[in-house]
């Protein structure tokens, strides 16, 4: 993957830290902007969409979390991803992150190759994902995906937006139905990276799937949990031209 025309768009307040991840990511390859709160990061990207957003939790007229629901909600944004930068001893800024739809975390402070890392990450596994689309449209269970648009239609006609961390997982299920996928092959297939230890991401990207798909009883009966070992998708796959269904 070539970096050189990947464009970032960077959210946060702090001035030194824009300026240092500019010039890193720049001389990385990137094409980097900042913004430094929320109106600016919404004009930013109306103006000129980004292939990455890089967003702090902390702003001072809108929250991270807000911006991340926004940006999700939105069909023109919806699957560009996001890392959010949260405050490194405070959990719950990211598994809050995590639900509303970012694809990953840093803690402050971070080591700007991390952060230029996880940013390969997330871009080899968007090209990758944009790799492998065809024109046919995967059924399964009550619902059909369509694999160049991205959407997600349930058989009442309901919509589903995903994020690109969204579909990335829901992919993986559906090329591997039947199966159990443990943690560290989900990790890699929609991170790009291996998990940390005691790392929530996986956990948190299969309950928002769920949460995507209906599937939120008490004993999900669609993405199974199997204790000790993963996860398993318990339907069966079809394939349809992209006009069928």
């Amino acid at each position: 993957m070539s970096s050189v025309s990947k464009s970032i768009l960077l959210v946060d307040d702090d001035e030194e830290i824009c300026e240092l991840l500019q010039t890193y990511l720049s001389r990385c390859g990137f094409l980097v902007r900042t913004v430094g709160d929320g109106a600016g990061f919404r004009q930013a990207l109306s103006n000129e969409p980004s292939d990455l957003v890089i967003l702090d939790v902390m702003l001072p007229d809108e929250d991270g979390f807000s911006l991340c629901r926004w940006v999700r909600q939105h069909p023109r944004y919806s699957q560009v991803p996001i890392i959010m930068l949260t405050a490194s001893s405070d959990e719950a800024d990211r598994v809050i992150g995590l639900e509303l739809g970012a694809d990953d975390y840093l803690g402050k402070p971070f080591s700007p190759r991390e952060l230029q890392a996880r940013i390969k990450a997330l871009l080899r596994r968007a090209q990758f994902g944009q790799e492998r689309v065809s024109g046919e449209v995967l059924v399964f269970d009550e619902w059909r995906l369509d694999m160049v648009s991205h959407r997600l239609f349930h058989r009442d006609g309901e919509e589903v937006i995903l994020s690109g961390a969204d579909f990335a997982l829901l992919k993986l299920f559906l090329d591997n139905p039947q199966q159990i996928l443990d943690r560290d092959t989900i990790g890699n297939a929609t991170r790009g990276r291996e998990l940390m230890p005691l790392e929530r991401i996986v956990d948190m990207a299969v309950s928002r799937l769920r949460q995507r798909l209906r599937d939120t009883g008490k004993a999900p009966r669609l993405i199974r949990t199997v204790r000790g070992s993963g996860y398993l998708l318990a339907a069966n796959v079809t394939f349809q031209a992209s006009h069928a269904y």
